[in-house]
């Protein structure tokens, strides 16, 4: 199945059309565009929110690692 043709697609805008008037059809798009964008704004929150956590986690493994090593430093100077 391939792309509907122009014919196709006219029959889908005609029936569209019937269903839910011309005037509509504009405040439609206007809340189906306005979803997308409250959606990818979301996601740039999340993936802001992920690189924060991951930078906190290794910060926190950054530290242990020199806890580790000055405690390993300590025994070998002993």
């Amino acid at each position: 199945m391939g792309m509907p043709s122009m014919p196709e697609l006219l029959v889908i805008l005609l029936i569209v059309v019937l269903l839910f008037g011309a005037k509509k059809i504009p405040d439609l798009a206007k809340g189906i565009g306005t979803g997308i964008k409250n959606f990818k704004k979301s996601m740039k929150d999340d993936d802001e929110e992920t690189k924060v956590a991951t930078n906190d986690t290794t910060g926190q493994i950054n530290k242990t690692e020199s806890k580790v090593d000055s405690k390993i430093e300590e025994k070998t100077k002993a």
